[in-house]
């Protein structure tokens, strides 16, 4: 888990790549009704919590490098007694100081009419523009308020800048602790989908196996998943992001699962498709074998100096060679890869980056050209073929045949490492692990 220590080094590194007399204002993310007076569970914003560790509504959490009075200022709710007779605890004014290194803790009533204070005199504003419309409206406010006193000695901000891009800069990169919170909800993950594979039958449905996999994350202490898991059979392979897993498991068709655990607000990223009945096919077999085959491709072309997208080229050039070689594709391979007619089978990129949002933050360009790899990045590698069960140009056997596998990949000093190796992912593999858990 992150530490206190670490939370406070983050908070001093935003500061340093903040300009000279700024400041930076971040909300907490709002509390979700779900329905009536039913919310949902609460997950923090994942900048916020990045920077201050605190997962509570109602929040505001503001840096000042060079104040006096302290530099983390964190507006929050006071401590509510009956509150917590519902609820449960809350940190309070106390409790935010106390254990989470807050400067200064301030009621959240307050931020309001303390804002044009903190603004007066500063150069530079950075928060999310546009991003919160409650905080876009205040911080305004506050400016027009110091306009409005600027004949009294009062110097209203110049400048506005998204913090965004600072802290998603940072967030790019892992550190240690990140990394080991990062391991364990790849393992409860992988345990996760071993199950799955081992209780999977014909004649079950999907949400049973989505609920074997939910029961193994809660039995190692994960009650989250980092998204919502796609436990999709047949057909339903081929559409991407399938989640209503209603379905019933027919016998010699494939299972395709997307699923992750989350813990300490970091996030899991796999991905495996295996037999319903614990045997490929000979046309499964075959497509699942060139998707393993650019994936494998994919992962050796991560290492620091190459470019964010060299994996997905491999990956792409490796289908394409095999779909001319199967026969779900005609005519020479650079032309096919050229005009992108590789597209109704394979749609999406080979990866994105993984941290505290599965789709985690991070740019993929800078200055118009692939961003190069560097250690410490984490990213998926998933390259997958989808044959659409209405696909009359190709042969019957493969129509309605969905393939995706994935693994959460660190980029490391010499190369990278497969965070997700522990789960079985060759045929060989699968089927004798499936066949041992009959």
């Amino acid at each position: 888990m992150i530490t206190l220590g670490e939370f406070k080094q983050r908070r001093k590194a935003l500061m340093r790549h903040m300009k000279k007399n700024a400041i930076a204002l971040l909300a907490s993310a709002p509390a979700q009704v779900r329905n009536r007076d039913v919310e949902y569970p609460y997950r923090q914003d994942s900048d916020f919590h990045y920077l201050t560790g605190f997962d509570e509504p109602e929040a505001v959490a503001v840096f000042a490098s060079g104040r006096e009075q302290g530099e983390f200022i964190l507006f929050c709710r006071k401590y509510d007694e009956t509150k917590a007779i519902w609820t449960g605890k809350h940190a309070g004014l106390e409790g935010a100081k106390e254990k989470f290194g807050a400067d200064e803790a301030l009621p959240i009533e307050d931020f309001a009419e303390t804002l044009p204070t903190l603004l007066d005199g500063k150069q530079t504003v950075n928060y999310p523009i546009g991003v919160d419309k409650e905080l876009d409206r205040q911080v305004m406010a506050a400016v027009n308020t110091l306009r409005g006193k600027t004949r009294t000695g009062a110097k209203p901000p110049e400048e506005f800048v998204a913090l965004d891009r600072l802290v998603h800069e940072m967030r790019l990169f892992k550190s240690p602790d990140e990394i080991q919170t990062m391991r364990k909800a790849v393992e409860v993950s992988v345990h996760a989908h071993k199950r799955a594979m081992q209780v999977c039958r014909p004649g079950m449905h999907e949400y049973q196996i989505e609920a074997e996999m939910s029961h193994e994350c809660m039995r190692h202490g994960l009650r989250h998943s980092a998204y919502p898991s796609i436990v999709a059979g047949g057909h339903n392979a081929c559409v991407l992001h399938y989640t209503e897993n209603a379905a019933q498991l027919r016998d010699g068709d494939l299972l395709l699962i997307d699923a992750g655990a989350e813990f300490g607000n970091y996030a899991a990223d796999i991905t495996r498709t295996f037999p319903v009945n614990g045997r490929y096919s000979e046309p499964q077999r075959l497509l699942y074998e060139l998707v393993l085959e650019a994936q494998l491709a994919a992962i050796a072309k991560i290492r620091p100096g190459n470019t964010w997208i060299q994996p997905h080229e491999e990956a792409v050039r490796v289908l394409v060679k095999g779909l001319v070689k199967l026969g779900l594709l005609q005519g020479r391979v650079y032309k096919l890869i050229r005009d992108e007619a590789y597209k109704p089978f394979f749609m999406h990129r080979t990866g994105h980056w993984l941290g505290m949002d599965v789709h985690d933050v991070g740019d993929y360009k800078i200055d118009d050209k692939w961003r190069k790899l560097e250690p410490g990045m984490v990213l998926t590698v998933e390259p997958g073929l989808y044959v659409p069960p209405a696909c009359m140009d190709v042969d019957e056997k493969w129509r309605g045949i969905g393939i995706r596998i994935e693994d959460d990949v660190l980029v490391t000093q010499k190369g990278c490492e497969v965070l997700s190796a522990a789960l079985p992912k060759t045929v060989a593999e699968i089927e004798a692990f499936m066949e041992a858990g009959r």
